[in-house]
């Protein structure tokens, strides 16, 4: 199961790097959004020229994967990734945490281009379709 960040998103709606051709490859069913990653990008959408387009962009990409909850098991993931940073002296931002999380969670792949910020994390799988 792959759960796509939010920039690997991005990225596809804009038609940058290999993404588009990588979410291709693979089955619809294989792909989650995190409901996290919706909120970030509602938030693109609502300080955008266009958001009516972006709306719909949107739609038609969530129509075709899975939309997944923050739970309760995501939340203890996120909550132990977050001590864990913490106690190592190298946090990451709060709503990348809820997103690892759900990863790990789900015991998915989580497709980003922040890398860097992400390999921190033990035990996540990551993957860079950019």
């Amino acid at each position: 199961m792959y759960v796509l960040d939010t920039n690997t998103l991005i990225y596809y709606f804009k038609g940058q790097g290999q993404v588009a051709q990588n979410i291709a490859n693979v089955s619809p069913q294989e792909i989650v959004i995190s409901a996290i990653v919706i909120f970030e990008l509602q938030v693109g959408i609502a300080k955008s020229n266009s958001p009516a387009k972006r709306t719909q962009q949107l739609q038609q990409f969530l129509s075709r994967v899975s939309v997944i909850a923050f739970d309760r098991d995501a939340a203890v993931a996120a909550a132990i990734i977050r001590a864990q940073l913490e106690q190592q002296g190298t946090p990451i931002g709060p709503i990348d945490v809820l997103i690892a999380g759900t990863a790990v969670a789900l015991q998915g792949t989580l497709v980003t281009h922040n890398v860097k910020e992400f390999s921190r994390i033990s035990g996540l799988a990551i993957a860079d379709w950019y």
